[in-house]
C-alpha cells in the first residue's frame, strides 16, 4: 500500500492577496500521519486553526472558504492550496498564514505546487488513505452537471462554456497524477468576464487583482499579460480548482468526476456528497 507523506522542510509563498490587496506570506510546514491538512491563523490569538474538509466550508462565492465554528478560524480561497497538494500527494501539512487569503501569485497553482515540490516530499510511516466510491453519484444545479463515477485513479472530465465568447466554450479530459498536474494544469490562471469586474470591485473585492494574476473574458478575446499559456487555459483551471476542493473529503480521490458547466458550489456539494456516501458505507457495515 502507498505511504501517508509530509513535506520535508518549509514551503514559502508571498505576494498580495487576491481579494483584500494585503501583503500575505502563507507556510506549508511538515505535520505527522494522520494529520491531514491543517490551516492555522497565526495572525489570530492563540494562532487557531481549521481543518481542510467539506464539513467546514462555509463560503463558496467566487472561491472556497473553510471556517471552524470552535476556534474562530477562517481561510479564504483554499482551493489553488489543496489543489497542490492533492497532485503531489500530500497527506498531512499544516499551513501558516498572516491573514485570511494566500497570496494569489500568478493567478495559477504553479507557485504553491512548485514550491511544495522545492521543499521535498516525505514519506512517512503510515498507509495513505484514499476516497473510493462505492456508488456513482450524479446531480444538476441550475446548468451544471456533475457525475462521479467509480475508477482506479483519478480522472476528470470538463466542459465550461459561459456565452461571453466562442472562445470560453472549452473541454478537457485529464487523468491527474504528480507528472500531469505539472505538465497540463498547474500554470492555468483564474479568470474573471469583464462584465462581472464592476460588480466584484463593488463588493470590495479583487484590489489585488491586474493582468499578472488572471485573464479577462471581454468582447468575443481572452484578455491577460503575455498571452495564454495552454489553449484551454480556462477549463484547465477549472480542473485545477476542482483537484482542489474535491480533496476536502480529507482523502487523495480516486474516481472520474464529469463536469458541465460546474464550479465551486457544486465542487463542495459533490465533496460533501462523497463524504455523506463514505459515512454510509461505514455505517452499513
Amino acid at each position: 500500500m502507498p505511504k501517508q507523506n509530509t513535506v520535508k522542510g518549509p514551503a514559502v509563498v508571498k505576494g498580495i492577496a487576491l481579494h483584500t490587496g494585503a501583503r500575505a506570506t502563507l507556510r506549508i510546514l511538515p505535520a505527522p500521519p494522520d494529520t491531514g491538512i491543517v490551516f492555522r491563523r497565526i495572525d489570530m490569538p492563540g494562532a487557531p486553526e481549521v481543518l481542510a474538509n467539506a464539513r467546514n466550508v462555509v463560503d463558496v462565492r467566487r472561491a472556497t472558504t473553510i471556517a471552524s465554528r470552535t476556534t474562530g478560524a477562517f481561510v479564504v480561497t483554499v482551493e489553488h492550496i489543496m489543489s497542490s497538494l492533492h497532485a503531489a500527494c500530500v497527506d498531512n501539512a499544516v499551513i501558516e498564514m498572516d491573514g485570511p487569503e494566500p497570496p494569489i501569485a500568478d493567478g495559477s497553482a504553479k507557485p504553491y505546487f512548485e514550491g511544495i515540490l522545492e521543499a521535498g516530499i516525505q514519506e512517512q510511516d503510515a498507509e495513505a488513505h484514499f476516497w473510493t466510491a462505492k456508488a456513482p453519484i450524479v446531480f444538476e444545479e441550475g446548468s451544471a452537471m456533475l457525475a462521479l463515477l467509480p475508477a482506479d485513479d483519478l480522472r476528470i472530465s470538463f466542459t465550461t462554456q459561459f456565452g461571453y465568447s466562442d472562445l470560453d466554450t472549452q473541454f478537457f479530459s485529464c487523468q491527474v497524477t504528480t507528472e500531469t498536474f505539472r505538465k497540463e494544469l498547474e500554470g492555468a490562471r483564474t479568470f474573471c468576464p469583464y462584465k462581472e469586474l464592476e460588480q466584484v470591485i463593488a463588493a470590495g473585492l479583487a484590489k489585488g487583482g491586474s493582468l499578472d494574476n488572471a485573464i479577462i473574458l471581454h468582447d468575443g478575446a481572452l484578455i491577460c499579460k503575455d498571452g495564454l499559456r495552454y489553449p484551454n487555459e480556462l477549463v484547465r483551471h477549472k480542473i485545477m480548482d476542482m483537484i482542489g476542493d474535491l480533496y476536502l473529503v480529507g482523502k487523495r480521490v480516486h474516481a472520474h468526476v464529469m463536469s458541465v458547466k460546474s464550479g465551486h458550489p457544486t465542487h463542495c456539494k459533490l465533496a460533501a456528497l462523497m463524504l455523506e456516501q463514505e459515512a454510509a458505507a461505514a455505517a452499513a457495515k
